[in-house]
């Protein structure tokens, strides 16, 4: 709450300094009014101060600035004509200035009303997120474990990608995801998923039999009555590995997912699945044999995890992010020093906004492991 707190009063105190702006132009206009020839008239200039204040006011700073442009036109005209009160052109600009002052206080008032909706929404689905998917701890067994969310909707950060960890007896199991879809349908079936997993991934069943059980409850979820119109158009593209606490290659089922990649001494490799499985949710369409494939991770390497939304991020020219040739020679040893410059990196390369929500994991495996 203090964070949120320090987050409105920065805005607020910026606000007081650049309000001198419209008030120092009321001033330049109505001395350089006061001191032109008879025939020349910058009164109607003053309309530029409330014009601008909403920029950085709200609507009690744009009255003000408004209030004081009212002001500045009627001396305006009583220091031009002392003899004659007003003349109708200087009420014309006064009427002018109280109308457009009128309209920008409005303005102001719909704009804050619909940004605390808004920030009410932002606060709502990241709670929801972090319900729905929470952060990976930092150590899950002997492993060190980073992982990021970088949703590409600004007002709801909340979507389809997943990540999911789960202990065994004799290592640990993770899973990462992407949802086909996005919105509320989503964001359904990865919650679907995230509790299959949770539930299922802590039995004593090879990962085949895991993976098919998954596969079965998206299946199953689709099933639902009214749910029958998307059976065969949903699925979830996924990959599922068990990595063993002391050594050994990890094992994997790929399920249509991007390929993992393994860092060590600036060196990636990517481990394409030999015998990959069709998205989870189709499996009652093809009835696969899930094969189990695996690979080397020694201690001290990365183990990089990702959805697609990292690989088909496009640059201005739309070339898609060249994931492996980015982080070649890449010297971070550290789990979050490694995802932190990668997020940035890949915010970079798109000019600072995803076009979908990316989902990573960076995974070490130290040394020695811990007891």
């Amino acid at each position: 709450m203090p964070q949120r707190l320090e987050g409105f009063r920065r805005p607020v105190r910026a606000g007081r300094a650049l309000i001198a702006i419209p008030i120092a132009w009321i001033i330049t206009v109505s001395v350089i009014d006061d001191l032109a020839p008879p025939n020349i008239h910058l009164g109607a200039l003053l309309v530029a101060a409330p014009a601008i204040t909403p920029l950085f006011g709200g609507p009690w700073t744009v009255g003000l600035v408004a209030a004081l442009a009212v002001i500045a036109q009627t001396a305006i005209g009583l220091v031009r004509d002392p003899e004659q009160l007003l003349s109708s052109n200087d009420q014309a600009q006064i009427i002018a200035l109280v109308l457009v002052g009128m309209s920008l206080v409005i303005f102001c008032v719909v704009r804050e009303r619909r940004a605390k909706v808004l920030a009410q929404v932002r606060y709502v689905s990241e709670a929801a997120q972090r319900v729905v998917l929470p952060p990976l701890p930092k150590e899950i067994g002997p492993l060190r474990v980073a992982s990021l969310y970088p949703a590409a909707e600004a007002e709801a950060r909340i979507g389809g990608d997943l990540y999911a960890a789960a202990r065994t007896i004799s290592g640990t199991r993770l899973m990462i995801g992407d949802v086909r879809g996005k919105g509320l349908t989503a964001v359904n079936d990865a919650a679907l998923l995230l509790g299959a997993f949770r539930v299922a991934a802590h039995r004593q069943a090879s990962l085949g039999e895991l993976v098919s059980y998954l596969d079965q409850s998206v299946c199953w979820d689709l099933m639902e009555p009214g749910e029958t119109s998307r059976f065969g158009e949903t699925f979830i593209t996924a990959a599922i590995l068990d990595i063993p606490d002391h050594g050994g290659r990890v094992q994997m089922i790929s399920c249509g997912h991007p390929s993992p990649i393994v860092l060590r001494d600036g060196r990636p490799t990517t481990m394409d699945a030999r015998r990959p499985a069709p998205p989870l949710g189709l499996g009652e369409l093809s009835h696969p044999r899930y094969r189990v494939d695996s690979f080397p991770f020694e201690p001290k390497g990365l183990l990089l995890l990702y959805t697609d939304g990292v690989t088909e991020a496009r640059d201005s020219t739309g070339t898609f992010y060249p994931l492996a040739e980015r982080i070649t020679g890449w010297s971070e040893n550290d789990p979050d020093a490694f995802l932190d410059r990668l997020r940035r990196d890949l915010l970079h390369y798109v000019g600072g906004h995803l076009n979908d929500d990316a989902a990573m994991i960076v995974i070490q495996r130290p040394t020695t492991p811990r007891a």
